[in-house]
């Protein structure tokens, strides 16, 4: 449905009257609006993942083992990811009837409004298994508003970025994660340390929901006041960058959904292997303080930071295929030896999260919108959407169950294993997707 035609909200009628000053759009503007929308999501993201090690296995599963219970919370963890795509469905109908301003503000408001709600969990000593049930509850509507919170604008940075910027203007969606990690990282490192355990368990914890919730509603904001202007209005609808059915894009376009799914495996396995699971395993296993390893998680992100960027220099001189293939190849080397360095002290643990922050942003720097250009004009805006939610399914939901559960029962070198599937998987679907190549050389 054209721009003009769809409901309006007041939001967006005030952010138009605001903007509309017919300026012409450059692709920096359209980057800072997504390194806002992705900064707040993987915020988010990151909360929730680290007071999945260090708060819900003794709030919610305070009856079972330390072991027993992070699995179980990383089992709800993983409920987000399944339900993205059931957010994308419910989602695309919202856009196609009432506007992409309308379906952003419901979807981020959906998403702070669940994780605010996290912040008042009951623990299982107040209303028993009724806990984990509503917290598996408040993470699935998580899912459903990240599948929503879909905005296109990293597909419209791509589609606008100069022919020898690509490489470069597609790492820049990828520098939210480790800024949102480094934000995270950094508020429970000050919360753990200033509070007596006791508090930090009973209250402490929830003012990372709060903050998240804060910042979901000054994105909503910020990312409004690009995607509902004319200038915007038009240039999504030149790109061609409209919502269209969800069953007949599969129809169409299931070949080009299923190699941009499986292309970034190795990326999205490092992404947990990385943030999520050697909390974990450093938590359970070790007898290191949780504080002096979330220093060392918001050092590294800073070196992924770098990586992210250098990843989009070498892309425009190397093509991104190439910058893919050689790192989910190093990504395979790194599997074979480095988890091993998690049970090797602060050393070891420092030397596991820098090298492996730098082969994260060098490879994740390129695991973005390299197939928006791949996509028939009708369906890159859905299929582009859908691909992003298939691909954290795949290769990133269940990483940190897997991951634990292997290496607690066969060691360190079984979690490098799925490490290795998830390079191999990157190297095959390079190899067999000539149409990827071409997309992404």
């Amino acid at each position: 449905m054209p721009a003009d035609t769809v409901p309006t909200t007041q939001a967006e009628d005030d952010a138009r009257a605001l903007h509309d000053d017919g300026h012409k759009i450059a692709p920096g503007e359209i980057a800072i609006g997504v390194v806002i929308g992705r900064t707040s999501e993987f915020f988010d993201f990151f909360v929730y993942a680290i007071a999945s090690v260090l708060v819900f296995p003794k709030l919610v599963f305070p009856y079972l083992d330390p072991l027993t219970g992070t699995l179980w919370s990383f089992a709800i963890f993983a409920l987000a990811f399944v339900a993205r795509p059931v957010g994308t469905l419910i989602f695309t109908a919202v856009d196609q009837a009432y506007g992409r301003g309308a379906k952003l503000t419901i979807a981020l408001f959906l998403l702070g409004g669940s994780t605010a709600a996290i912040a008042f969990l009951p623990s299982y000593e107040s209303v028993g298994i009724a806990s984990a049930l509503l917290l598996a509850l408040l993470r699935m509507g998580q899912g459903v508003a990240l599948g929503g919170s879909w905005d296109g604008l990293a597909s419209l940075l791509a589609l606008n970025a100069p022919e020898n910027k690509r490489g470069w203007y597609a790492m820049i969606p990828q520098l939210g994660a480790p800024l949102g990690l480094i934000v995270a990282s950094l508020l429970f490192l000050f919360l753990i340390d200033s509070l007596p355990a006791a508090d930090f368990l009973a209250w402490g914890w929830r003012y990372p929901f709060f903050v998240a919730f804060a910042i979901n509603v000054v994105a909503l904001f910020a990312r409004l006041r690009i995607v509902v202007t004319p200038e915007y209005a038009r240039l999504f609808e030149n790109r061609a960058l409209q919502p269209a059915p969800l069953n007949e894009t599969v129809r169409s376009e299931w070949r080009v959904i299923a190699a941009g799914a499986f292309a970034p495996l190795a990326s999205f396995a490092m992404f947990h292997m990385v943030t999520v699971f050697p909390l974990s395993w450093v938590f359970l296993f070790t007898e290191d303080s949780p504080t002096r390893f979330l220093v060392i998680e918001a050092v590294a992100a800073a070196v992924g930071v770098g990586a992210i960027i250098v990843s989009g220099l070498l892309a425009d001189r190397l093509g991104r295929r190439t910058v893919l293939g050689f790192t989910a190849a190093a990504i395979a080397a790194f599997s074979g030896f480095a988890p091993q360095l998690l049970d090797a002290g602060e050393v070891g643990e420092s030397a596991f999260m820098l090298l492996g922050f730098v082969l994260l942003g060098l490879s994740f720097g390129q695991a973005s919108g390299a197939l928006s250009s791949s996509f028939s004009q009708r369906h890159r805006y859905t299929g582009s959407a859908l691909t992003s939610d298939l691909a954290w399914l795949f290769g990133a939901g269940f990483a940190p169950l897997a991951a634990l559960w292997l290496s607690s029962n066969f060691g360190l070198l079984a979690a490098g294993a799925y490490l290795l599937s998830g390079a191999i998987g990157t190297l095959v679907a390079l190899w067999l997707n000539r149409e990827l190549g071409k997309a992404i050389g």
